[in-house]
């Protein structure tokens, strides 16, 4: 009962959290006199493809980012994080209540994971300040593509070896082990890297299914971009054209990419978190490549 009644509370929150980013919002677009309908459908496809993706683990802020490029609808570089993580807070706050609707995951494990990782992002910007991004990206895509291979490996060898996929939570040890494991992903969200692979297939690996992840993963987010998210915008620190669309299309493309998900079977959901890790690892390396030929340029 006292596990309920803190999900429930923990529901709660999240509500509040979406009413008080939507005060906020408006309260603002009415005190600076914007247009918030301003290229609306624009930013209402851009929102409904990336957080349908994002739901589904990809992440949205690179899928975003190339879209903002291709239609130019942010021409301030120095926007960008504060729009993307406006725009995508309230899809990203109904991604998490959802999943605790229905995804049946440990009290525990999600609070003190989530809290882990809010933790770590917290602190995060004073220990990652002088760490070299590239060598960051580079490292952990490898481990993502590593990963996926040890997961693929287990699938073909022996799948039945892993712990019953009843199981809704980490127990001892390995939630211990959770708990540092996901203050760490904290750590490296400051550096504009993703929590949901990393966190997919840390619970696939651990033998739970990788549906269990996905409260903890998107309450990590939700609690991140929340507490930023008023400060972007006071700030003005965002791009507003578009932005509604944006968060408009995202609502629906969530509920779109929940229903797809909740209707997965377990393999089938394996097999998607493999080519959601194998496809962010490439991208991380990816990045890493292209960010350290562009510091050579600078030194050079």
């Amino acid at each position: 009962m006292n596990d309920l009644l803190i999900l429930r509370f923990i529901q709660f929150l999240l509500i509040a959290a979406m009413l008080f980013i939507f005060i906020t919002l408006v309260t603002h677009l009415k005190a600076k006199k914007i247009n918030p309908f301003d290229r609306f459908f624009t930013g209402f496809w851009i929102g409904l493809i990336t957080d349908a993706l994002d739901t589904l683990g990809i992440g949205s802020f690179a899928t975003t980012t190339t879209f903002f490029k291709v239609t130019k609808l942010v021409d301030d570089d120095s926007k960008l994080p504060g729009t993307m993580t406006v725009g995508h807070v309230i899809p990203v706050l109904i991604q998490s209540l959802c999943f605790i609707f229905v995804v049946r995951v440990e009290t525990l494990t999600l609070i003190s994971m989530a809290a882990a990782a809010f933790i770590g992002a917290y602190f995060g910007t004073r220990i990652t300040k002088n760490w070299h991004t590239p060598t960051v990206q580079m490292i952990l895509g490898c481990l993502l593509i590593l990963a996926s291979g040890i997961m693929i490996f287990r699938m073909i060898t022996n799948p039945g070896s892993e712990i019953a996929h009843s199981a809704h939570g980490l127990h001892g040890i390995w939630l211990l082990i959770g708990i540092i494991f996901n203050c760490i992903i904290g750590i490296l969200m400051t550096m504009g890297l993703g929590n949901y692979a990393p966190e997919l297939i840390f619970f696939s690996l651990m033998g739970l299914s990788p549906a269990v992840a996905m409260p903890v993963m998107m309450l990590d987010a939700a609690m991140i971009m929340t507490a930023s998210s008023r400060q972007f915008i006071k700030d003005d620190r965002v791009s507003w054209k578009g932005l509604i669309g944006l968060s408009t299309g995202g609502v629906i493309g969530v509920l779109l990419a929940v229903f797809f998900l909740t209707n997965l079977d377990i393999n089938s959901l394996k097999k998607l978190v493999v080519i959601i890790v194998i496809f962010t690892g490439i991208i991380l390396i990816r990045s890493s490549r292209v960010n350290q030929i562009a510091n050579n340029k600078k030194e050079a």
